[in-house]
């Protein structure tokens, strides 16, 4: 193997952003720190909004900033191949995957029906909302002689 080795020199400068908040005392507010680094390495730092552009001034104390504490949540995998599926009887079900192998398979939701080819995969997912489950119409059926799998999690 042959090739030439060097360095690769940067015209302009290199920006990395960190999202940090501003406690005050009274509240926190978000806000971008943008690191700015030059092509002769001098570091400089810019505070914006959240639109990265409308200038921010800094009133408190600078602190990472953190969410409320989120409760664990349980997820179960469970899956089934070759065999009708439907979500009313898989209650809790957070997300469900349709892979087929051969043939077709029917899938029914509430807009109706639609035929899933061999090779092609679809899934559908809760929102990420806490407490986020599938709801609705979602049958799985194969069509004679095909192959399927249906993958499913629910939450504990």
């Amino acid at each position: 193997m042959s090739g030439t080795a060097g360095s690769i020199s940067i015209t302009g400068s290199d920006a990395e952003f960190a999202l940090l908040c501003d406690d005050d005392g009274a509240g926190s507010t978000p806000f971008l720190r943008r690191f700015s680094t030059s092509p002769a390495g001098t570091v400089t730092t810019t505070d914006t909004g959240l639109d990265g552009s409308t200038p921010y001034t800094v009133a408190g104390t600078v602190t990472v900033c953190s969410g409320p504490a989120a409760e664990p949540v349980e997820l179960t995998p469970h899956g089934t191949q070759d065999t009708i599926w439907s979500l009313a009887a898989n209650t809790a079900t957070v997300s469900v995957t349709v892979i087929v192998y051969t043939g077709t398979v029917t899938v029914t939701t509430g807009d109706g029906a639609l035929t899933v080819p061999a090779g092609a995969t679809i899934t559908w997912s809760a929102d990420e909302e806490p407490g986020g489950l599938l709801a609705g119409t979602l049958e799985i059926d194969g069509a004679a002689g095909a192959s399927w799998h249906v993958l499913w999690s629910t939450r504990s």
